[in-house]
């Protein structure tokens, strides 16, 4: 007997009426089809998305809540229509659409109801688009029979691209052309017209001819690759259209070159130089900048006070040269063994993802401190360390110069140089290993400029005679390490808002005087050392609560500019306005020295708005996988990232990072001038 199920949800909008609906031709039950589908009404002319959106837009995405022993499989798309829209052309569906998804049911959901809930979103436009989404439930009864939606279904299935057992595909790269040749095609398309969608988003030019014949059963054609292109898929799934039919086929995809996977015109780009070696060259000179940066300053400041003081030990600062080469070598490889292994796993991380984490930045903030204290005088390693331990450091300085090289490569990972995020976007294209090889590069840039100073004499002969400046000196460069702990104090204030930071000030202020009282001399040492560790422990234990991250904080904008969201983004774009997206994060210091002067400049915030560019922020402090997946698509991998989108089918224009106003006119000269037409 047929029954409806309990609780078909539906959500209703403006523009479109979204219906859960659920099929079970067999009966709800383990090892028998069970589909469930979200039926789309759209409003006339409007549409939303398939798979692959085409040149701007968002596939519909589901998130299902299922009881134990139910899987859902992915949405099986009906093969959608072309949209074009101006010089655009996307994919998607008008009119009424239905979305399945197959259950499976295993032994564990036998003999009981199923509720099952679904988060969708979806991107529904016409000259505007609107990011919507809606949630439903609805209650699979145990063993009914649920036919009461089977024409939908059935249309549903018919609509899906037919797969031929009997086709045979194959892709060729050649230049910026992909060529397709598919044998096995039914008779009744022979000399027919095809038109091909590939499933993979911004591989191919949608809204260009596509040059094809027929030879011997054979269809060929040659595909034009996107000039943004983000992926170089080593099998192609694609979906060729010929009127109301509609086919699924599968091909190898060979030829593909050892470039950059997003052509993006700006600094000198991986995918416009001479492959791997260039992008090794773009790496160390991206590290020798980095030195520059204002992150890596406190890290200047132990180098220039460590230079002083073996100016005239020529074989220490040669060792200690090496040793911190060594310790920056190997801690950027460590960096980057992390990076690969989490990203491998499924994680959206980049450049800098470890100051995503308030514990980082907390210990971080410690760290920075205790080096402050004993620049200041008030406590020295030497003291706090087991007699041993201490006679051996003494002995072996190239130990201190080591650690320093792994504390550069900590403060440095903030910071984006020149030419290093195009170098760090190509080396995340890559194998492991050449992975490796470009993050090698990129520490001994950074490295390099100390190496030499320690293995070249004219250097040290530069600096004064060891004598009581360098006291005053220790002294003074103790300044900028609590400066560094100011900025990450209002990282983790950003991240977690005022309590965290109330709380690990307290930690910070109890460890002081744990290692004041620990530096005491005698019986003073324990009387007040034990209590004052006791103290700092307590200390931590009553801040960890509150170094939490925050949830998802709606971000602080300034006025003239929008947060960033993918949705928000495509929108904009859909609509033909230009945009230009910031990608930021509190505890990037090259983004916030942009942000505090270019960005925040008056006339260039007129002449954004003289352009009608539509201003974004994307806040990276805290992870966020749709942030790194738009860097990713831009063939970077951290911040910051400043690109300009100018509307239309034009290719994105990535800015330089570090930001003048004089870029900015000169990348808003066309927007000006078409204004002017």
């Amino acid at each position: 007997m047929a029954a409806a199920a309990q609780a078909a949800s539906t959500v209703e909008t403006p523009n479109v009426r979204a219906t859960l609906l659920a099929y079970a031709p067999e009966g709800v039950a383990a090892g028998q089809p069970v589909w469930l589908g979200l039926q789309l009404r759209h409003r006339p002319h409007w549409h939303t998305y398939w798979k692959n959106p085409g040149d701007s837009g968002l596939p519909t995405t589901f998130e299902w809540t299922l009881p134990d022993g139910v899987t859902a499989g992915g949405i099986e798309w009906p093969a959608p229509r072309p949209l074009p829209f101006g010089p655009l052309v996307n994919y998607g569906y008008e009119g009424t659409v239905l979305l399945p998804v197959p259950l499976d049911l295993s032994d564990a959901a036998r003999g009981r109801d199923l509720r099952v809930r679904l988060r969708a979103d979806w991107l529904v436009c016409r000259e505007t688009c609107i990011p919507e989404s809606g949630d439903f439930e609805i209650v699979l009864p145990a063993g009914r029979v649920l036919a009461a939606n089977r024409a939908a279904f059935e249309t549903a299935r018919a609509a899906r691209p037919a797969v031929l057992s009997d086709v045979r595909a194959a892709a060729q790269v050649r230049g910026d052309t992909l060529e397709v040749e598919v044998a096995g095609l039914p008779v009744r398309l022979h000399g027919a017209t095809l038109r091909l969608l590939p499933e993979t988003e911004g591989l191919i030019d949608h809204a260009r001819p596509v040059p094809q014949s027929w030879q011997a059963g054979r269809w060929q054609g040659r595909v034009p690759l996107s000039s943004q292109r983000s992926a170089s898929p080593e099998r192609l799934a694609m979906v060729l259209l010929a009127g109301a039919d509609s086919f699924r086929v599968d091909a190898p995809v060979a030829g593909w070159r050892a470039a950059m996977d997003a052509a993006v015109p700006a600094e000198p780009a991986p995918a416009a130089l001479a492959g791997f070696a260039a992008a090794l060259a773009l790496a160390l000179a991206g590290g020798v900048l980095l030195n520059l940066m204002p992150c890596v300053f406190p890290i200047l400041s132990l180098k220039v006070l460590d230079f002083a003081r073996h100016a005239d030990a020529r074989r220490t600062r040669v060792l200690g040269g090496l040793a911190y080469t060594v310790g920056v070598l190997l801690s950027f490889l460590a960096l980057a063994g992390a990076l690969i292994a989490l990203r491998a796993g499924g994680e959206q991380l980049g450049w800098g993802f470890q100051l995503q984490e308030p514990a980082f930045v907390a210990a971080l903030a410690l760290l920075f401190t205790l080096i402050g204290l004993n620049l200041a005088g008030v406590f020295e390693v030497r003291g706090l360390l087991p007699g041993s331990v201490a006679g051996w450091r003494l002995h072996h300085p190239a130990a201190d110069a080591f650690l320093t090289g792994v504390l550069a490569v900590v403060v440095a990972s903030p910071c984006t140089a020149p030419f290093m995020g195009a170098a760090l976007g190509f080396a995340f294209t890559l194998p492991a290993a050449q992975t490796l090889l470009i993050f090698a590069a990129l520490g001994l840039g950074l490295a390099l400029p100390y190496l030499l100073a320690s293995l070249v004499p004219a250097v040290a002969r530069l600096l004064p005679k060891p004598g009581p400046w360098m006291a005053r000196l220790r002294t003074l460069l103790a300044f900028p390490m609590f400066a560094t702990v100011v900025w990450l104090l209002w990282v983790l204030g950003v991240q977690v808002g005022v309590a965290g930071v109330v709380g690990l000030l307290g930690v910070l202020l109890a460890v002081a005087f744990a290692v004041w009282a620990w530096a005491l001399p005698g019986r003073s040492r324990i009387g007040l050392g034990v209590p004052a560790l006791a103290l700092a422990a307590a200390a931590g234990v009553w801040a960890a609560p509150a170094l939490r991250p925050a949830g998802d904080v709606p971000p602080a904008v300034e006025a003239g500019w929008m947060p960033w969201t993918p949705e928000r983004e495509a929108s904009l774009r859909a609509s033909g306005q230009p945009v230009f997206v910031d990608f930021t994060a509190a505890w990037c210091i090259t983004c916030q020295v942009n942000k505090r002067t270019t960005l925040t400049d008056p006339a260039v915030l007129a002449d954004f708005e003289r352009a009608g560019v539509a201003l974004l922020r994307a806040d990276w402090t805290a992870r966020d996988p749709a942030i790194t997946a738009a860097l990713a698509q831009l063939g970077r991998s951290g911040v910051p990232v400043y690109v300009l989108y100018p509307g239309g089918a034009r290719a994105p224009l990535v800015l330089n990072e570090l930001l003048s106003p004089g870029a900015i006119r000169t990348a808003l000269d066309p927007l000006k001038r078409k204004e002017t037409l």
